[in-house]
């Protein structure tokens, strides 16, 4: 099972969010766990990466995959393979399937529809407030000519509003527009979704371009993996973009 979003229906790509239903894989990484760093056994993983994107008609060897580190850099994917150190990959180039690993993180997918070219995106709160999607965008349009209007974007199940619990060193490094402070529990709230859209937004996409899921990792832990929720002992999902 996965998510399809409908943003792109229609458009000349394949786009999804996996869930964690339909695998191999065994408690606490049951099922469809398709990360390699959490201790479930490599052949599980690799069976699980084979019915998903063998599922969207994808084969392994078009994957473009960067090691993650929840910062800021932005990765131009000519061609598939594993890099190092970026949390952001572009491409214009058919065939090539970029790819972001995520268990309560926000995924954000986007598409270029005058030129042709794709992102995916893995922010966490760290990427979030160093402006990854903004990043992404203006490096899109350095490489690509890529402008705000002519493009449609996915957010992707994450942690919700109401359940990213934090305290004062993240929130402070929020507008107060994204954050409540629950004095009850003495505790901050942040909206990763919202945050990230206003990105979006402020570089240019239209609003009726941007489709937000609104399946919460915590609140839907059945269907979802949540870092948070399940003490980090829980599987990853992944989100996939790319031209056909």
């Amino acid at each position: 099972m996965n998510i399809r979003p409908e943003i792109f229906k229609g458009l000349p790509v394949i786009a999804a969010q996996s869930m964690r239903l339909g695998g191999v894989s065994p408690v606490p990484f049951e099922s469809m766990n398709l990360g390699l760093s959490v201790n479930d056994d490599e052949q599980n993983v690799w069976k699980n990466r084979e019915l998903f994107f063998g599922g969207l008609g994808i084969e392994i060897l078009q994957l473009a995959k960067s090691h993650q580190v929840h910062g800021t850099n932005v990765h131009v994917a000519n061609a598939a393979g594993s890099v190092e150190g970026f949390d952001a990959q572009i491409s214009n180039k058919p065939g090539i399937f970029l790819i972001a690993s995520v268990a309560d993180c926000t995924p954000i997918l986007i598409y270029d529809t005058k030129n042709k070219a794709v992102a995916a995106i893995h922010a966490g709160w760290k990427g979030t407030v160093g402006g990854i999607v903004r990043n992404t965008l203006l490096k899109m349009q350095q490489e690509y000519g890529t402008i705000g209007t002519d493009c449609k974007a996915f957010i992707g199940a994450c942690i919700s509003y109401k359940n990213f619990e934090v305290g004062d060193d993240v929130a402070q490094h929020f507008d107060v527009s994204l954050k409540r402070f629950d004095a009850e529990k003495q505790k901050w709230f942040v909206d990763l979704k919202a945050a990230n859209k206003a990105q979006l937004l402020a570089f240019g996409l239209k609003e009726e371009n941007i489709e937000v899921s609104e399946y919460c990792t915590v609140e839907n832990n059945d269907l979802f993996f949540s870092h948070r929720k399940e003490k980090g002992k829980t599987g990853r999902m992944m989100v996939v973009i790319g031209m056909i």
